[in-house]
């Protein structure tokens, strides 16, 4: 009894399983009461709701993809500029049919996450430095596409987006993921190979194919969001997708996810963190905030969130 009460003290407060938990759920409650009180209510009025709601899809659903490399260990700062590319082939391929322009995002994002994976297994290049470069390639492709003028979609496509569809759409993709992840062993390998790839290969995760798969992965669902992004925009710009990293990471560290991986990651990190960035950035936006100060504001939490969701006892090591 005197072990067990000695070793859970010298746990530090913040590795506790149970603050893990409570602290990302306390700061969405918290911002969700600030801003009401600052708003006076206006930002949860039923049109306001529908507004967000409406915002989130594309970055909930690109944010999965995002949090399985990052559940391995890796980063991905190139799903702005992969969406940008794949919106673009979406745009085209819906003039003559939707499944097909669906399907085209998808594959188009598949290549692209291949590209991150190759380079970064087979080149032993770190997945950062991987995913700027690409960041930078395809968001010359996507301007070079747009020069002359924005890439416009089939003119009907607007009817598709509809909170049936567009929140149908979402949560299949949601749900799929989910049962993937939790019930598959992947979420088991991922975390394994988050927490420590050699220990990974020694209890028969084939690491290499593994990352592969999951770059690829990751690029296909946001071949989805572009198909999502489509439908809402209706054309591409040389500015699709611009700043979608840094917003998918800053999400899933509001909603408590490691920066490194491991086996500390949780499936509703995703929704959680999401909800609480968009919360986050229209409150300051309804409170007329200027952008400079709205940009101070979300790094100064982002280096908070990090500080204490990082996983010290595997140290901050991106592979």
């Amino acid at each position: 009894m005197d072990t067990t009460k000695k070793s859970s003290e010298q746990v530090p407060f913040l590795e506790r399983p149970i603050v893990r938990t409570i602290l990302p759920i306390a700061g969405f409650v918290i911002i969700c009461v600030l801003f009401a009180v600052l708003t006076d209510g206006r930002l949860f009025q039923p049109k306001n709701l529908s507004l967000l709601l409406s915002q989130s899809y594309m970055l909930l659903i690109s944010s999965i993809g995002v949090f399985m490399v990052m559940t391995m260990g890796g980063l991905d700062f190139s799903q702005g500029s992969m969406l940008g590319v794949a919106s673009i082939v979406v745009c085209w391929l819906s003039h003559y049919n939707m499944v097909l322009a669906a399907l085209g995002g998808i594959v188009t994002g598949g290549l692209i996450g291949l590209i991150n994976g190759y380079f970064n297994v087979k080149r032993k290049i770190t997945s950062f430095i991987v995913t700027i470069c690409t960041m930078y390639l395809f968001r010359g492709v996507c301007a070079y596409a747009t020069t002359n003028s924005p890439v416009y979609a089939v003119s009907d496509i607007s009817k598709y987006n509809t909170l049936p569809f567009m929140l149908t759409f979402t949560v299949i993709i949601f749900v799929a993921a989910y049962l993937i992840f939790t019930y598959t062993g992947l979420g088991y390998r991922l975390k394994a190979i988050g927490a420590g790839e050699t220990a990974a290969r020694y209890a028969g995760i084939r690491v290499e194919r593994t990352k592969i798969l999951i770059f690829m992965a990751a690029g296909c669902i946001t071949g989805l969001a572009a198909f999502v992004n489509a439908i809402k925009v209706g054309s591409v710009t040389s500015t699709a997708g611009n700043q979608l990293e840094t917003q998918i990471m800053i999400a899933l560290v509001l909603g408590g996810m490691p920066v490194n991986g491991g086996a500390k990651v949780k499936f509703y990190n995703i929704i959680l963190g999401v909800m609480t960035y968009k919360v986050l950035s229209s409150g300051l936006v309804m409170l007329m905030m200027p952008t400079q100060l709205q940009q101070l504001i979300l790094g100064v939490i982002f280096l908070i969130e990090v500080a204490l969701f990082s996983d010290r006892k595997t140290g901050m090591i991106v592979k």
